[in-house]
């Protein structure tokens, strides 16, 4: 089944920007179409990776917060936000930020993290989750990942933790499990590793809300979690995040630290740093409606992976990178996996056909341990998180595509394999 057969196709404009400083979003008032409000340029609009997806349901929910006259930040449509994200994740706490960076500060801080102390991060993972570690004078320390994943590799996190804890003695305030593209980690064998040695979990769910990992929803797992509402994660308000947890003593202080950590007086008053990380009533909003449908976008997404798996599934040399155990996953971005000798082709040479056809693709995470920002740091590696970065490719996968866009994409990949066959 193609994506614009699945129901709950966008019905309304669509923000074509795939950063989270997209163009504001279209409302019935002036242009009729997203592309009318853009300065013209030759040849077809361009595909994004993963665009906001929004719709008139999103349009009735902001104007009623502006009607109601909560523009500025807190108001009604963050407390329900708040519990509707809270039911969903099966927490019974949840904080509404600015930004997921801003949620994986916070929640480091109420973990311990500190100068002097080590976080265990991903190396397969976005620069976010290792820079929130030196907001806190931490010292991030890389892990690799799963081969088949792209997750944690619980075996060599039991090795990192052994000889920073128990042959160096190192204080570990937390271990950070990302759930890549939308796959939740193995957190049943990485809870099992960090039980043992006493390290609290913090689960960065930022691109899987809506997935499950063993029954268990996506931002329920670890001593807290976060998620991203950034404009091209599987639902969006604009701008924003959200801190995850059980415990009321680490909302709380989270909810407070994020108001400039302000006292309870007639005036100002200020004891320690606090931040500006709370989310506006206004972009509240935004999630409420997507949160109504997300159902209706993680079923497209998951139509539009299907669709990659027929285009490729004759391919040598190529797959469908997380296919084997999907079932569960959002579908938050598909990429494939190329091996350049049986395929005769490699990721570069079809990312840039793809551009000249004015669509955008990606390699996947460059590893951390590669980064200029982190070159030097300690790090437990295999190699399986640099072959992904070399061998892969995400493919747009945004729940708004049209069928237009949709045989665009197809027409392109199609043109690309033929070509790539003489």
């Amino acid at each position: 089944m193609l994506p614009a057969d699945v129901p709950g196709a966008p019905r309304y404009q669509r923000c074509h920007s795939h950063t989270a400083q997209c163009a504001p979003m279209l409302s019935t008032m002036g242009s009729s179409s997203a592309d009318d409000a853009m300065p013209e340029r030759p040849g077809p609009t361009r595909i994004y990776l993963s665009p906001p997806d929004v719709g008139q349901l999103e349009e009735a929910y902001v104007l009623e917060a502006v009607r109601s006259g909560w523009i500025a930040p807190l108001g009604p449509q963050v407390d329900a936000f708040e519990n509707e994200l809270a039911a969903r994740c099966q927490r019974q706490h949840a904080v509404a930020l600015s930004s997921g960076t801003a949620a994986l500060h916070l929640a480091l801080l109420e973990l311990g993290a500190r100068p002097e102390s080590l976080v265990i991060v991903p190396t397969l993972t976005f620069v976010a989750t290792a820079n929130a570690v030196l907001y806190t004078g931490a010292t991030p320390v890389f892990v690799d990942c799963d081969s088949n994943t792209g997750n944690l590799d619980p075996e060599l996190l039991t090795k990192a933790l052994g000889t920073l804890l128990t042959e160096e003695g190192r204080t570990v305030s937390a271990v950070i499990s990302v759930d890549l593209l939308g796959k939740c980690a193995d957190h049943a064998a990485i809870q099992d590793v960090c039980a043992r040695y006493g390290v609290p979990i913090l689960e960065d769910a930022a691109e899987a809300l809506g997935a499950l990992a063993a029954g268990h929803p996506a931002g329920s797992l670890g001593a807290a979690s976060v998620l991203s509402f950034n404009g091209n994660k599987i639902m969006t308000t604009s701008g924003g995040g959200a801190l995850l947890t059980n415990d009321g003593r680490v909302a709380a202080r989270a909810r407070y630290l994020s108001t400039q950590a302000r006292q309870s007086a007639i005036h100002y008053e200020h004891t320690e740093l606090g931040y500006n990380y709370r989310m506006s009533n206004l972009l509240a909003a935004v999630g409420r409606a997507q949160l109504q449908r997300l159902n209706d976008m993680l079923q497209r997404r998951r139509a539009i992976r299907e669709h990659y798996a027929s285009i490729f599934t004759a391919t040598p040399g190529v797959r469908i990178f997380q296919r084997e155990g999907d079932e569960h996953d959002n579908c938050w971005l598909t990429a494939i996996l190329v091996d350049k000798g049986r395929a005769g082709w490699d990721t570069q040479s079809l990312r840039a056909h793809l551009d000249a056809c004015n669509i955008e693709s990606r390699p996947l995470w460059k590893p951390m341990h590669r980064q200029p920002l982190y070159r030097g740091s300690r790090s437990f590696l295999t190699g399986s998180s640099d072959k992904l970065f070399d061998t892969g490719l995400a493919l747009p996968s945004g729940s708004g595509m049209q069928p237009g866009e949709i045989r665009r994409v197809d027409d392109a990949i199609t043109e690309f394999l033929r070509g790539s066959q003489t």
